[in-house]
């Protein structure tokens, strides 16, 4: 059987990506599949919500994101091949489109607004949700593909190439997320690590010799959490942002007039849940429209609206006065709480309720490696499997695979408490 999927030559593109290079479409299906508007509207959501307000460069988007992770799938399937393993060609096509899709369920400004706008439903249901639309348009080709998302598929190894620990979803973002926002600290060497996997016991695992790579990818994970991830005044924005959509809603709710897109306007006033996905279909149809843009023009609308909080809250975003963020290691005291939400309900002129969208505070936690859960082995000449924990000589390994919690408390610069 020939390997190489087909592909109609008014189909045979070549995309140039910054941080992998040439990255080829290999399939009519999953050409059309990258066409389609559910997949473009993730040309306008960025894959790191507001971290260009730190890093000026991280304007890159879940769709160069999906692009990539697609590219190192297919990187991933020619070495197992190459080692003897097989995949059938409609395997390798369905594997290639749940990689493709994994992210198609994100929302507005990525995971920042995944608990916000749709609240009750996580991006990798909507992401499933999304994918049995495209199902009914393009048919069975997208069973397996579904299958293997879903961890239904009988190879197992498939699925944990999209999603685990060391799949090529985290593969690509540590690279490209490194690559947009120049912090070097996340470089990992993807090219050493997908030669070096292999198949055992129907688990990916990474030979020996690649153990050094696998455990700078940890590391890597670490340190980008804290850099940028969780950096102190993303985590400000972040929160500001969340604000924003909390009080947007409210006033909505209480029959307020807000400007806002017609699919933006429909969420925020429903704040549909499960059962509303799955009996009104037009739900699902106005998710799959909203982007970074839906929101953010709603935001600058907002900065003249008349509610103080909102207005407020809008204004300083738009014009990066970001809140003042405090991080330590133990929850921070009730005392100091209440000290700075009085100091806010004097400066602002407001109630005690509403001096809670300024003052707020939460715990960022940052777990590089979780064991108990989820694996990343390593084979060894004699056939053996190890975890990476027992495998490595290097102690930091198993230091990074505790979870570290810190809590930080947010509020306006202009609030002055010593």
């Amino acid at each position: 059987m020939n390997n190489a999927l087909n592909t109609g030559r008014n189909k045979k593109k070549i995309l140039n990506d910054p941080v992998h290079g040439f990255i080829s479409i290999p399939d009519e299906l999953i050409f059309d599949l990258i066409e389609h508007p559910y997949f473009q509207r993730l040309r306008r959501i960025k894959q790191l919500g507001l971290t260009h307000l730190v890093y000026p460069g991280a304007l890159h988007t879940r769709f160069h994101h999906a692009i990539g992770a697609m590219h190192l799938m297919q990187s991933a399937l020619a070495m197992l091949r190459s080692k003897g393993h097989d995949i059938s060609v409609e395997e390798e096509r369905g594997v290639l489109i749940a990689i493709l899709l994994h992210d198609i369920g994100h929302g507005p400004y990525s995971h920042t607004l995944e608990k916000s706008i749709v609240c009750k439903l996580s991006h990798e249901e909507l992401s499933l949700m999304l994918m049995r639309k495209l199902k009914d348009r393009f048919g069975g080709p997208l069973d397996a593909a579904i299958d293997i998302f879903t961890n239904v598929y009988p190879k197992k190894f498939l699925h944990r190439l999209v999603s685990s620990q060391l799949d090529m979803d985290r593969l690509d973002y540590l690279k490209r997320d490194s690559f947009f926002t120049g912090v070097s600290e996340g470089v990992i060497n993807t090219d050493r690590i997908i030669k070096m996997l292999d198949v055992a016991g129907d688990e990916p695992v990474v030979e020996a010799k690649g153990i050094y790579s696998v455990e700078k990818f940890i590391i890597a994970r670490r340190l980008m959490y804290w850099q940028v991830y969780l950096h102190k005044t993303v985590l400000a924005a972040e929160q500001m942002l969340v604000q924003i959509i909390r009080r947007a809603k409210y006033l909505m709710q209480n029959g307020e007039e807000l400007f806002a897109t017609e699919a933006f306007r429909f969420l925020l006033l429903h704040n549909p849940g499960r059962d509303d996905f799955m009996s009104n279909p037009e739900t699902l149809e106005y998710f799959a429209t909203l982007d970074d843009y839906d929101v953010f023009t709603s935001i600058k609308q907002w900065v003249s609206h008349k509610d103080k909080i909102l207005s407020t809250l809008c204004g300083n975003l738009v014009n990066r006065q970001l809140f003042r963020t405090e991080m330590q290691n133990s929850r921070f005291d009730t005392g100091r709480l209440e000290e700075i939400k009085a100091a806010v309900m004097k400066r602002y002129h407001i109630g005690y309720e509403e001096a809670g969208y300024f003052v707020l505070s939460d715990a960022a936690k940052n777990s590089a490696y979780d064991p108990v859960n989820d694996r990343i082995n390593i084979l060894f000449k004699d056939g053996s499997v190890q975890d990476i924990t027992e495998a490595s000589d290097q102690l930091n390994v198993q230091v990074l695979s505790k979870t570290v919690t810190k809590f930080f408390l947010c509020y306006p610069k202009k609030i002055d408490i010593n």
